[in-house]
């Protein structure tokens, strides 16, 4: 099942969040690279050991890092799956409805969670990835009511993800609540929870650092579309519905998950409506309404195996017609958003997509202390796909306006908000730059390479150029 679910959902190990990620990691393999920049993405790095795991795998292995992450993407697939099973195995007596959970899990792995700009699990390997299936180990072991070994689950979570652990610890919580509730036949004791966000008040973060927070809408739920607060509350009267379901069937494990959400859900909601009005708005960055991660992650589960017991059970062409156009329709997304590239992106395969392409060629002939300047946007060009530069290419560059302008958000007591704001506005109309602006750029900043799009600027040497970018040195 994790194969069909890598060739679902896709594999594209250096985009999106990858851009944070994999640079700490070759960094620790090679302490040489990123003499300029590395601070946009240590600041995130340095909080998880994320990056130490990766890189002694690579070390004791001997194994190329591509391979390393992609063995990690299909291991954490596999145990996210393997937890859901046990999960489902204690809600769903049948076996049809205990597959049926891990197959409408696994066929909607990169289902978007509301507005949080989240998906159930993201189609690389990042410390997300580690997170999401050991908060439901966590989770697991509450049911059991094996509370040490949650806690220990909990823990290693927090080497990974300090902030998704607050989450699953919250989550945890409210199960063991749960679970004495609906023994009572009380779930009301569930009622007095909240979740508590805290973050540091001595800060005083700089102007650079607010304009950042607000460009990205996620942070705040006042900011959402009417169809992403549907995404919020009709989660909410579907987990109600299965509890109603579970209380008939008598079955106290679903319908200690399915209580436990709910409380869960609206407090994610009220914090992140707290955090939305300007007196607290630095306290956005905890993201509160993250949460919906693991609450759609086992919204699914539990009605993946509500399905499979109530219509499925051993029909083969019943099987066939939920999961076919499930499946179908998640694929087809992912080719969406990766046009440029192949839906899976294998380990040492060449890449079909020309911003990937020039990005290699740069890592193999270029230094390993240049410093390249690009357009500040390009990840969000069409068909560049979101595909990281500091990740393939292995390289320092300046700040760019999306990846490493989000990153700023989450560091309110640092000033990388205002060195980022500082050099994307140094590239300011990048599209009509000559020769004379990347000289400047070299005399500021010590730049001495540049990724262009065609056609060629005038009094450049481009070395490498395909039908899309081209490669050139500053002299």
């Amino acid at each position: 099942m994790p194969c069909a679910a890598l060739l679902i959902h896709g594999y594209h190990p250096f985009s999106e969040d990858a851009e944070i990620y994999v640079p700490q990691i070759r960094k620790l393999l090679h302490p040489a690279l990123y003499p300029f920049g590395s601070q946009f993405f240590e600041a995130h790095a340095r909080l998880t050991l994320f990056p130490n795991l990766a890189a002694a795998l690579v070390r004791f292995t001997h194994l190329p890092l591509s391979v390393v992450l992609f063995v990690c993407h299909l291991l954490s697939i596999l145990l996210l799956l393997l937890v859901c099973r046990r999960i489902a195995s204690k809600c769903f007596p049948t076996e049809a409805g205990r597959w049926a959970a891990v197959a409408m899990a696994a066929a909607l792995l990169t289902l978007p969670a509301t507005g949080t700009a989240l998906y159930l699990l993201d189609p690389y390997f990042n410390p997300r990835s580690v997170s999401t299936f050991a908060i439901l180990f966590a989770v697991d072991a509450t049911l059991e009511r094996k509370f040490l070994r949650a806690a220990l689950w909990l823990v290693f979570t927090a080497l990974i993800h300090p902030l998704m652990v607050v989450f699953g610890a919250f989550y945890v919580v409210l199960v063991a609540l749960a679970q004495r509730a609906v023994a009572r036949k009380s779930p009301h004791v569930l009622s007095s929870a909240a979740l508590a966000i805290a973050a540091p008040s001595f800060l005083h973060p700089s102007t650079a650092f607010f304009q950042t927070l607000h460009d990205h809408a996620y942070y705040f739920v006042l900011r959402w579309r009417w169809y992403e607060w549907l995404g919020i509350f009709a989660p909410l009267a579907i987990l109600w519905w299965f509890s109603r379901i579970a209380d008939a069937k008598q079955r106290p494990v679903l319908r200690t998950l399915a209580l436990s959400l709910i409380p869960f859900g609206m407090a994610c909601f009220l914090g992140a409506l707290i955090v939305s009005f300007a007196p607290l708005q630095t306290l956005a960055i905890g993201q509160p309404m993250r949460g919906f991660q693991l609450l759609y992650l086992l919204m699914v589960l539990v009605a993946g195996g509500l399905l499979g017991e109530a219509l499925l059970n051993h029909r083969v062409v019943l099987w066939l017609a939920l999961f076919a156009p499930i499946c179908a329709g998640m694929a087809f997304a992912q080719f969406q958003l990766y046009r440029a590239d192949r839906h899976i992106e294998w380990p040492g395969a060449a890449s079909t997509n020309p911003w990937v392409q020039a990005f290699v060629w740069i890592r193999a002939n270029t230094p390993e202390d240049a410093i390249f300047a690009l357009n500040p946007n390009y990840m969000a060009l069409p068909g560049e796909d979101y595909q990281g530069f500091r990740a393939i290419a292995a390289r320092s560059s300046l700040a760019d306006g999306v990846k490493d302008w989000s990153a700023s958000a989450m560091f309110p007591g640092l000033p990388l908000a205002s060195e980022c704001l500082q050099q994307v506005r140094a590239v300011q109309g990048w599209r009509n730059f000559h020769a004379a602006d990347f000289q400047r750029l070299k005399q500021t900043y010590g730049v001495t390479w540049a990724v262009l799009e065609q056609p060629p600027v005038a009094g450049l040497s481009c070395p490498y150029q395909n039908k899309k970018v081209l490669v050139c040195r500053i002299n």
